[in-house]
């Protein structure tokens, strides 16, 4: 995760682990992995998906290379092994993990060097499993002029677009890699104002405004649109596995 847009997650941080939803149980229950199983959470931010590996298996790892997300991980979930790295340059020796977790994060990584070292961490019929969670309706109630005023004062990069194109899907093709059909899961968050706006903060393309007078400008903004009353946002959590087989195991 190299692009300033990627770093700027470091900026925000603390709105980061404040309002950015967590994730379903039944999300890592799919995989069906036992408790015994080792696990890696890649990009694990401040470890909102972290949380729910640890409570589920006895070694879990957590690799994130922003310095200032890693140590609230740190703090938040002292069970996973924390480690610096990156999907390009993961940490690990050759055949040591069961499964590999990426939430919200594959769409920063260069996908054929990620997809490498993942093949290289994961055991032979290790999986991948990658996370997102995406808008499932509107926020009621709803909040008028919210979307003009986004629109007005910044765009959401192209490397979003990805998500909800497939794009990010484009290194797996020749890959050992083969996907199970997608699994979507209710997520809907219930938030209260400050929660909202820390979530609104937290998008890559708000934290990476360069003027830091620009950017807080714009959340004052958004901050007088929203009432003190408790939003629901419904969010699915979509979720692809990838069945890992080694070159030498075949396809």
């Amino acid at each position: 995760m190299e692009s300033p847009l990627a770093t700027s997650f470091d900026r925000a941080a603390e709105r980061y682990e404040r309002g950015r939803p967590g994730w379903p149980d039944e999300a890592v229950a799919a995989l069906a992995l036992p408790d015994c199983a080792e696990v890696l959470d890649l990009a694990a931010g401040t470890g909102k998906l972290t949380r729910v590996l640890v409570r589920r298996f006895a070694h879990v790892v957590a690799v994130e290379p922003l310095p200032g997300m890693r140590g609230l991980l740190e703090r938040a979930v002292p069970e996973a092994e924390a480690l610096a790295g990156s999907a390009e340059g993961i940490p690990l020796p050759d055949d040591s993990v069961d499964a590999v977790f990426c939430a919200e994060a594959f769409h920063w990584f260069d996908g054929p060097r990620a997809l490498a070292e993942i093949a290289r961490v994961l055991r032979p019929g290790g999986r991948l499993a990658v996370l997102f969670n995406r808008p499932a309706g509107q926020i009621e109630p709803p909040v008028p002029g919210l979307s003009e005023r986004m629109r007005s004062r910044g765009h959401p990069h192209r490397r979003h677009a990805l998500v909800d194109s497939g794009g990010w899907l484009e290194p797996f093709a020749g890959s050992p890699f083969a996907a199970a059909p997608e699994l979507r899961l209710p997520n809907t968050q219930r938030w209260g104002r400050d929660r909202l706006l820390d979530n609104l903060a937290s998008f890559s393309w708000i934290a990476g405004l360069d003027d830091d007078g620009e950017r807080e400008q714009l959340l004052r903004e958004i901050a007088g649109l929203l009432a003190d009353v408790t939003y629901t946002v419904p969010l699915e959590t979509r979720l692809l596995v990838f069945a890992y087989a080694s070159i030498q195991g075949g396809s």
